[in-house]
């Protein structure tokens, strides 16, 4: 059986990884994607989907829109992280495919109830349509198989704030809700939480991306550097590792700019894995609340790992993986899926 999935995410760079990493994997079956407002407004991450599922030359996929605004703040977008459109420099093609009917929460409260205990829902971005979703249907930690959420910072400095990942920040009251109504779940149906403290260890290097377009039969084989313009564009062969070069490659120059070197934390596809794969990630127990008051800490992520709160644990927290199998794993799934959509058609290529 493959495993159901809802995708709830703000494509996004690493979103689009986690897209095309699902896509890819054969025992995956994406069953809806929420489009949700957070590196870029919702209506941009929806067309982001979209075009990526035209690139991937995937079937249909229902992909609704989220919630224009967080639950109680303003929606603050991050185009300096993603690029104008969300998806760094890649010029993805406008998609003649047609949103959803339903709302993001309404196609997660619709999709549980009719699958109980079937689908496994990755949220990569903002917790809002979750929220909302949750508001809808109280029992939905329990009609859940499992929820894998990125976001959040525990031991370890925020990419936002000092204390605060960027997920959380744009709509802390939708993770608080989330965290508290996941207090619900079954021990084996608590959410698995993969916060910056290992999601920051997940560093993709221009050399992953050679390696990618290697295994895809795509050429030339290119090898991206910090000297390239902000102007070039991918010239290989395959479009899926065209345009995913050209993303990527925007999130490399980010985080040079921000003194972190020539590479790229690849949050989103880690999670993606460890929602098909839970056993690629160690995980500790722990009671997890979101700080919503605090005048320097607000949208801080708390971990309780001790029970000194006297509460049940609410999720499960990723504290260590192998991120070369990891990528390993996702050079190989994308790689041969790029080859498989679009196979080489020269001897050269082959």
């Amino acid at each position: 059986m493959r495993q159901q999935i809802i995708m709830d995410v703000d494509t996004g760079i690493d979103d689009s990884l986690a897209l095309l990493y699902l896509l890819a994997s054969p025992e995956a079956d994406i069953v809806g994607i929420a489009a949700t407002a957070g590196n870029v407004p919702a209506p941009r991450v929806a067309a982001n989907n979209l075009a990526w599922l035209d690139v991937c030359r995937a079937p249909d996929i229902e992909v609704a829109l989220g919630a224009a605004e967080p639950l109680a703040i303003p929606l603050r977008t991050t185009e300096d992280t993603h690029g104008p459109h969300g998806v760094g420099y890649a010029e993805l093609p406008e998609s003649a495919r047609s949103l959803s009917h339903r709302s993001a929460a309404q196609m997660w409260v619709e999709l549980v109830r009719e699958r109980p205990g079937q689908i496994v829902g990755l949220c990569t971005g903002p917790l809002t349509n979750l929220a909302l979703a949750l508001r809808g249907e109280p029992e939905l930690p329990r009609l859940l198989q499992r929820l894998v959420i990125m976001g959040g910072a525990f031991n370890h400095p925020g990419n936002t704030t000092p204390t605060n990942e960027w997920n959380v920040h744009v709509d802390p009251e939708a993770a608080k809700e989330v965290f508290d109504a996941f207090s619900a779940a079954p021990p084996d149906r608590r959410p698995i939480v993969c916060a910056l403290d290992v999601t920051e260890t997940i560093e993709m290097y221009p050399v992953h991306l050679a390696l990618l377009a290697e295994r895809a039969g795509s050429l030339p084989v290119e090898q991206v550097s910090d000297t390239d313009s902000p102007e070039a564009r991918s010239g290989t062969s395959n479009p899926i590792v065209r345009h995913l070069t050209d993303a990527v490659r925007f999130y490399f120059d980010f985080h040079r700019t921000y003194d972190q070197g020539y590479l790229a934390h690849m949050h989103d596809p880690f999670a993606a894995a460890i929602a098909l794969d839970p056993v690629l990630a160690a995980t500790r127990p722990a009671t997890v609340d979101v700080e919503l008051i605090g005048t320097l800490t607000r949208a801080t992520t708390v971990a309780d790992w001790a029970g000194m709160w006297g509460r049940e644990p609410n999720a499960d927290i990723v504290i260590g993986t192998d991120p070369a199998a990891f990528f390993e794993r996702m050079i190989t799934r994308i790689g041969d899926f790029a080859r498989a959509v679009y196979p080489p058609t020269t001897p050269e290529d082959a």
